[in-house]
């Protein structure tokens, strides 16, 4: 996966980062959890601060563009985005089957 900064702008009165990404694959889209941790690990910040908002691909090409926010705190994070965007970025916890 080759991940490439397009614009990166810092939004001093919401305590974040936005950034545009271009991500070229191999195989299937990358799921959101994927992207997430790459490029948190890419930009070497906390992947609990990292939200994903938009990805979009078009049809037949192996390329997607990214939207994505980097909060400062947890607590700001909380307070600005809404339910939906958090709950597409949290990790599903394994369902457990009980006999």
């Amino acid at each position: 996966m080759d991940i490439k900064i397009m614009k990166d702008n810092t939004n001093a009165l919401l305590n974040r980062r936005e950034i545009d990404f271009s991500i070229n694959y191999e195989g299937p889209t990358p799921a959101r959890s994927v992207v997430r941790g790459k490029i948190a690990a890419m930009l070497n910040v906390p992947l609990e601060l990292v939200v994903v908002h938009k990805m979009g691909n078009e049809f037949g090409r192996q390329a997607l563009e990214a939207y994505v926010k980097i909060y400062e705190s947890a607590e700001r994070m909380k307070q600005i985005e809404k339910n939906y965007i958090l709950e597409r970025n949290t990790v599903p916890e394994p369902e457990v089957k009980e006999e």
